[in-house]
């Protein structure tokens, strides 16, 4: 080994992050060792070229125990959720539910690699609970002024507004108040589940 360099045994890397193995195999429940990485769920997927790893690498990051570099991944947060890579997969394997559970993981600990896309992913999730539904014009003003960005695509919102396909005020549904429940209770299941993964 060369003075003054570092190196660290995959065994090294898998004992860090036996921790996190566990929890992502309590709280996703799938069995990420049935993937057997033919590359269908990257062939297929719609925002590969964005992302830094491939969906079959994320995959084999958690197969090889390897949880918190997938979890430090840009990957996690470009998955748009679309599930064609589990649609794809001939093992069944549930890719999306795991990239979908990575980024949960990300979050609940504090690392966001894609910072703009975790303030436009609150600020969507605060307008469907305030109002039932999404408000367009306050989503795109919530993105813009969170990301610092307070211009960004004004230009494709003005003709929205002049032929009235989105409005300056929001709309609620009547149902408001049992859509804000549901992401109370989503809350409350999320922490009791985060609780036993790291307790179990």
């Amino acid at each position: 080994m060369k003075k003054g360099v570092l190196t660290v045994t995959l065994n090294e890397m898998q004992e860090k992050s036996a921790g996190l193995t566990h929890e992502l195999a309590m709280l996703s429940r799938v069995e990420a060792v049935k993937c057997y990485q033919c590359g269908k769920c990257t062939a297929g997927c719609p925002a590969a070229e964005f992302m830094d790893i491939m969906p079959n690498q994320v995959m084999r990051l958690v197969q090889q125990g390897l949880v918190e570099e997938a979890l430090n991944s840009k990957a996690i947060w470009i998955c748009a959720t679309c599930e064609t890579c589990s649609c794809r997969c001939p093992r069944n394997v549930d890719i999306t539910h795991v990239m979908e559970t990575l980024r949960i993981m990300a979050k609940h600990k504090g690392i966001i690699t894609e910072k703009d896309i975790d303030k436009f992913h609150n600020v969507f999730l605060q307008s469907v609970k305030n109002h039932g539904r999404v408000y367009e014009v306050g989503l795109i003003v919530g993105r813009n002024l969170t990301t610092g960005k307070l211009f960004r695509d004004v230009q494709y919102g003005v003709p929205y507004l002049a032929k009235h396909k989105v409005h300056l005020l929001p709309e609620s549904i009547k149902a408001k108040n049992e859509v804000q429940a549901i992401f109370e209770r989503a809350a409350q299941l999320a922490e009791r589940d985060f609780k036993e993964a790291e307790n179990k």
